[in-house]
């Protein structure tokens, strides 16, 4: 039985990408900071356990890796959006920090303490849920710390991919597009469910060799 563990997995996306690969027989590690809603959630989807993990902290992430027997694929999807990213013109630098700290440097944290045990996978995959927002190509206004933190996460997809590509390590970042989740509202055009599709398949069915993408709905978009 192939495992995946997913971060931020209590609701929404994290949630809905668990429930989707434990339909397919996948082994989940559900991990998120809050422990009542990551267990009550773990407790709703087979196959599915709940350990705490803060993205942020180095000896959380220690711990959890020291639990995690073996991984085939690594989901970072933990992220947030601050109340107050409105204006790049006036947003406080350290608000801009701190959610580059959490959206992108937990996602690095977390992925060089899983990396020698997706090394032991025939098939080990490691997916950054990103943003269109984060898009060089493409960046307007909205959210720019939320906006600067996703296309950080996608420079560090290049950089991981890059250096485990000869070791047999996918590493892709996916726009799941705007979804009605708690944090997309439910004004968004996008279910959970297509949401999470992008993410499930590159977790599982994507051609090893394809990596250093970014994608949405299984289609390489520009960076």
């Amino acid at each position: 039985m192939k495992t995946v563990l997913i971060t931020g997995a209590y609701r929404g996306l994290g949630f809905e990408v668990a429930r989707q690969l434990a339909d397919r027989g996948w082994k989940v590690i559900v991990t998120a900071r809050k422990v009542k809603q990551g267990s009550t959630a773990a407790a709703e989807i087979k196959n599915a356990s709940f350990l705490e993990l803060d993205v942020l902290d180095d000896s959380s992430v220690a711990n959890v890796a020291k639990q995690v027997p073996q991984l085939n694929a690594l989901v970072n999807n933990a992220a947030i959006i601050a109340e107050n990213d409105q204006d790049i013109l006036t947003i406080r630098p350290e608000l801009v920090a701190r959610t580059i700290a959490a959206n992108a440097l937990g996602a690095l944290r977390v992925s060089q303490a899983f990396v020698p045990l997706l090394l032991k996978s025939s098939v080990g995959r490691i997916v950054n849920v990103s943003s269109g927002a984060g898009q060089l190509s493409d960046m307007g206004t909205w959210s720019p710390a939320y906006a600067v933190s996703k296309a950080t996460l996608n420079a560090l997809t290049c950089l991981l991919a890059a250096t485990l590509k000869d070791k047999g390590i996918a590493v892709n970042s996916v726009c799941p597009g705007w979804c009605r989740t708690e944090m997309g509202g439910q004004s968004a055009p996008r279910s959970i469910e297509e949401g999470a599709a992008g993410i499930v398949w590159l977790a599982s069915d994507a051609p090893q060799e394809r990596t250093g993408l970014f994608w949405r709905d299984r289609e390489v978009i520009p960076w």
